[in-house]
């Protein structure tokens, strides 16, 4: 793990980059920072997680890091010691993470549940969407600490990586540390309610868009052509063919939209 930091005094604010291996778009956007050193109001930490899976692209060594936490100075694995030490590094600490994703190239907000913060800032960023998983945080690093996630785009893609440098300033900046304005925008809120499993197969299919509402009797996907049809309406989220290996994604439910009133126009 690399920890660096822009200003001087105790951060609140870290940026966290690096926590799955095969998806370097946030280390680009922390590698950025360094090489400007912008002048920032507060300090902040930055943080590249999971060295070991980035020098050999792939998600984990062991197992998946973002399933891991609190993690345990004692575990067996290589993400169960890491988890421990990054909750360490980011005790008392808002921490801003980037993603990305195989099934969305528009960035959108993941949050374990809505807040006075959270409703706040999110419509600060430039996101599509936000989503709250309400029961899905098992394991992830904001059932430890406070955390915005961001899914940045396409994984592996260079737009994606434009999008993390874009995301990060825009929350330095909702959160007082560069100077400037942020835009706001009218934000749709999602709120996670089922995991879309798939069975074992050698071909899948999804026919459906994220964040666009599924009818029922839509047909929503196929494992080797057997077809899954929509019992009852969703919103899928995180919906791929091959994005996980035992799930195509998630069913969710439109909840609000938000739109700050703080920000400048």
């Amino acid at each position: 793990m690399r920890v660096a930091q822009l200003g001087s005094g105790t951060p609140e604010i870290a940026v966290v980059a690096g926590i799955h291996g095969d998806e370097p778009c946030g280390v680009r956007a922390i590698e950025r920072l360094l090489a400007d050193r912008p002048t920032v109001e507060r300090p902040v930490k930055l943080v590249v997680v999971n060295e070991k899976a980035l020098e050999r692209r792939v998600r984990f060594v062991d197992e998946d890091l973002n399933r891991t936490f609190p993690g345990d100075p004692d575990a067996t694995t290589h993400e169960g010691r890491l988890a421990h030490e990054l909750v360490e590094e980011l005790d008392g600490c808002l921490a801003f993470s980037m993603h990305s994703t195989q099934s969305h190239a528009d960035p959108f907000a993941i949050v374990n549940a809505m807040n006075e913060r959270t409703t706040e800032l999110v419509p600060r960023l430039p996101v599509a969407a936000m989503v709250e998983t309400g029961t899905f945080a098992e394991g992830r690093l904001f059932s430890e600490i406070q955390t915005l996630e961001v899914e940045c785009g396409l994984q592996g893609t260079e737009t994606a990586a434009q999008n993390a440098d874009r995301l990060t300033r825009a929350f330095l900046t909702a959160v007082d540390a560069l100077p400037g304005d942020t835009v706001t925008r009218e934000l749709p809120v999602f709120r996670l309610t089922d995991v879309i499993r798939k069975q074992r197969a050698d071909t899948y299919e999804v026919f459906v868009e994220n964040f666009a509402e599924v009818e029922p009797g839509e047909t929503f996907a196929a494992a080797d052509g057997d077809e899954q049809v929509a019992a009852e309406s969703f919103y899928p989220v995180l919906m791929s063919p091959n994005g996980y290996s035992d799930v195509f994604g998630y069913a969710a439910e439109k909840v609000d939209v938000l739109q700050s009133t703080t920000a400048a126009d």
